[in-house]
Parts: C-alpha cells; sequence; structure tokens
C-alpha cells in the first residue's frame, strides 16, 4: 500500500501549528502514538478488569477508580493489532473525552507508556491518505520526534459516535 502524507486526513485543511503542543506518548507493539496532554486525566498501572458481558470486543471491562466505575478500551484491539500478554509495563491512560458537549472519562489499555515531548509545528506532518474506505480521522496528525514517526491521535474521534455510546452505556 503507498501512503502519502497530504492533507486528506483530519488535519484537511487546517493550519498543522494550530496542534502543536504537548503530547503524552505511549506504544503499542513497535509503534509510538502520542495523545494531547489536557486530555489525560492520569496513568495508572494495570489493575483488576472487571469484564463486562455482551461489550464490543475492544472493551476490556470496567475499573473502579476512587469509587467512580469508568470503562478501559483495549487499544491494541481497536486498532485491530495483534493481541500480546499484559506485562509489568502496561498501564491505562485515563482521559477525558467531550461528547455532546458532555465530558466522558475512560481508560486506555496501552502496552507502555514514554515520556511526554513537546512537538512544534514544524515538526508536524498531515495524517496520510490511506485511500476513501479507510478512516483516519482520528489522526490529527504525524510528529516527527527524533528518528521515529509519533501517531497523534484525537482522543474525541478514536472511538465514534456509537461506540462512545455504548461505552458510556456501561457505567451510566
Amino acid at each position: 500500500m503507498n501512503a502519502t502524507l497530504d492533507n486528506q486526513g483530519s488535519s484537511a485543511g487546517s493550519d498543522l501549528s494550530a496542534l502543536a503542543g504537548k503530547y503524552l506518548t505511549f506504544s503499542l507493539g513497535e509503534e509510538i502514538y502520542g495523545l494531547e496532554i489536557l486530555k489525560v486525566h492520569e496513568i495508572i498501572g494495570l489493575m483488576t478488569i472487571t469484564r463486562v458481558p455482551r461489550t464490543p470486543a475492544y472493551i476490556r471491562g470496567v475499573i473502579n477508580l476512587r469509587g467512580k466505575v469508568i470503562p478501559v478500551v483495549e487499544l491494541r484491539k481497536k486498532f485491530e493489532l495483534d493481541c500480546v500478554e499484559d506485562t509489568e509495563r502496561t498501564c491505562i491512560i485515563v482521559v477525558q473525552i467531550v461528547h455532546n458537549a458532555q465530558p466522558i472519562t475512560m481508560g486506555i489499555l496501552v502496552d507502555e507508556v514514554s515520556e511526554v515531548v513537546d512537538i512544534s509545528g514544524g515538526q508536524l506532518a498531515a495524517a496520510p491518505n490511506l485511500g476513501a474506505s479507510i478512516d483516519t480521522a482520528y489522526i490529527r496528525a504525524m510528529g516527527k520526534v527524533a528518528n521515529h514517526v509519533v501517531i497523534l491521535l484525537d482522543a474525541d474521534r478514536v472511538l465514534t459516535t456509537g461506540e462512545i455510546e455504548a461505552v458510556s452505556g456501561i457505567t451510566a
């Protein structure tokens, strides 16, 4: 497949420099991803996750975080990546997204959290155009940091509207 970096992704028509800022980076396998630091509420180690019957496969379950029950999305499954065993580095990034003007708190299960990086406008490229059948709306941009490409995710768009409603319905 031939991917090109152009303005067809979620950054189309927008000024990439507006996306510059601090991002929490984490890994899923060999790939590095980033979330806007303002969306991150906290990072917690892997804890007991209670599975909820009849939920989508990418929902690992729910956790009790200081008395609040929040859903946990397994990002590997959501992105259709190979499943791996949890390790001592597996952790949950607790994020707050906005859906229909309502804040929703959820956990994102990742292989490992790396660091917070400051990405300037000059280090950003538009999300790649992978063809009409592949949705890249959840990618804000691609960050070029050192010798790596960091896939900068839009936390509000990683899940579709229907998926967010399913997730928020778990704890309602």
